[in-house]
């Protein structure tokens, strides 16, 4: 039993684990994937793939792979949770708040502007007001969806898929 000394407390990756295999003292896996984070590996490698990821990490140099590995984790979790859109549908729904809340700050900072100059406050209130940045044109996907963490699918209420530019209407355009 004196084999398997270079794994922390003589376990095997999460990794190796999952796939059933002797876990060697130079597993490409063992320093991204540890025992106690299962699931980390097992979407991965049902999103992308074992072999996949192996001639992946083996590309990169040392101090990319963790990086690499973190960003397949995170479109993992978001592929499984969300098939067709993955972290694109968060990406898309963030990107429309941003947008919301720069309408809305642009809106109140025309209030504060005209209520300041209609109550003859000093003429440098314009300076005070907050200029924001034009945000960056980026192109949207078509109607992503994003799922809630602890949604779920089936009773029609208020729990399920949450589309946040549906305008009050459910997935088979009837009223909410």
């Amino acid at each position: 039993m004196a084999s398997s000394s270079s794994n922390t407390y003589n376990s095997p990756c999460a990794a190796c684990k999952f796939l059933r295999r002797k876990c060697m003292p130079g597993c490409i896996f063992a320093p991204y994937f540890p025992p106690e984070e299962p699931h980390k590996f097992a979407n991965v490698h049902k999103i992308f793939g074992a072999s996949n990821v192996t001639k992946l990490l083996n590309e990169l140099l040392p101090h990319q792979r963790e990086d690499a590995v973190n960003s397949l984790a995170y479109e993992a979790e978001a592929r499984v949770r969300d098939p067709v859109y993955g972290c694109v549908g968060a990406i898309s729904y963030l990107q429309r708040q941003v947008h919301r809340l720069q309408k809305d700050l642009d809106a109140a900072n025309a209030d504060l502007v005209h209520y300041g100059l209609s109550t003859s406050t000093p003429s440098n209130v314009v300076d005070l007001v907050f200029q924001p940045q034009p945000l960056p044109q980026q192109p949207q996907p078509l109607n992503p969806v994003y799922r809630l963490p602890g949604a779920s699918r089936g009773t029609g209420g208020s729990c399920g898929t949450f589309l946040p530019w549906n305008n009050g209407h459910n997935q088979q355009g009837g009223n909410m």
